[in-house]
């Protein structure tokens, strides 16, 4: 059967409605009994969460045990043809397990589950047919049967394998609602991409203090400005009094202006606090470096440096906007 290049669009499109009406329909037929009995297995258990599927099923349960993982579950995918070969010894009566079968009479299954049943775990079937043996054996039933496949020819698992899928995701992100999991809990679980460095990722962890925290007193002359900035290659300097409290920041641009106002001859007379903003924005160390990222761009006028302090309004250091981009947020 071939499709004429016309007709691709078409085609695509069709096979979107019809995973899309599968999963419409899916939410209108789940049993409520069925759906609270596996939340209640799942957010009660004490040990992992074991997933086992053959074939394209058990692609959905690898992503599955995954997303159950990330959200603050322990889950493992575990081949029934492996378990039936030693694996199984990685089951406990602490577990939870959830099978997935689209006709519910998947061989390898169904001969995984006398030795399920002999750890007494519970079993949470996904399956397409609430009738099948896999099904008969379970404690909780969820029904993910679906019309057709998006397959032309009604065959290879495509819109059974998305219900499946999303019934998954569905099942994690309750469970992960009912264990109270926050964004740091969450972040803790991804701390190298992008979200998990948002969630975790401090001021303190990249700024600039200790000996390369750059300050000057109220009374520098500009050259000592100029030469303090020059030094310590961050383009600003802050203005701290004598214990150390911030008064205020001077940056390349605010020399700049300086020198645009006044007179060659009055350069001997300017000291930094007449150059400095006074009352600069700041930062503590605790912040998350997002939020300081948030400070200095979502302004008229953007900022690419700020005071770091700390509740005492004591001068700690400086953090750039380069380096929280170049941290990755």
């Amino acid at each position: 059967m071939y499709l004429a290049k016309q007709d691709y669009f078409q085609q695509v499109n069709e096979c979107l409605k019809v995973s899309s009406e599968a999963i419409a329909r899916t939410s209108e037929t789940l049993n409520p009994i069925q759906v609270e009995l596996a939340i209640h297995l799942l957010s009660t258990c004490r040990g992992k969460v074991i997933l086992a599927g053959v074939g394209k099923s058990g692609l959905i349960a690898r992503k599955i045990a995954a997303t159950l993982t990330s959200t603050g579950t322990t889950a493992v995918y575990l081949h029934p043809a492996d378990a039936l070969h030693g694996d199984l010894g990685i089951v406990t009566p602490a577990d939870v397990a959830i099978l997935l079968s689209n006709s519910g009479e998947t061989d390898e299954l169904v001969t995984m589950l006398p030795y399920l049943k002999q750890r007494a775990i519970p079993i949470i079937a996904i399956v397409g047919n609430i009738h099948s043996t896999l099904a008969k054996k379970a404690d909780a039933i969820i029904d993910a049967s679906v019309d057709r496949e998006a397959c032309p020819f009604n065959l290879a698992p495509t819109t059974s394998t998305t219900i499946a899928l999303v019934i998954g995701d569905a099942l994690a992100m309750t469970v992960m609602r009912c264990k109270g999991l926050t964004t740091e809990d969450f972040a803790l679980n991804h701390p190298a991409g992008r979200l998990g460095k948002r969630l975790t990722l401090r001021v303190s962890d990249l700024m600039h203090g200790g000996q390369d925290n750059p300050k000057i007193s109220p009374e520098a002359p500009w050259l000592e400005v100029i030469t303090k900035i020059t030094q310590g290659g961050l383009g600003a300097v802050n203005v701290v009094d004598k214990q150390g409290k911030l008064l205020g920041l001077i940056t390349d641009g605010d020399l700049r202006r300086t020198f645009q106002k006044i007179q060659p001859t009055q350069l001997g007379d300017i000291v930094s606090s007449a150059i400095m903003t006074i009352n600069p924005i700041r930062v503590t160390p605790n912040e998350l470096a997002y939020n300081a990222l948030q400070l200095m761009e979502n302004r008229q006028s953007q900022i690419s440096v700020l005071p770091v302090t700390d509740e005492n309004d004591i001068c700690l250091g400086l953090i750039r906007l380069h380096d929280i981009v170049r941290s990755g947020l």
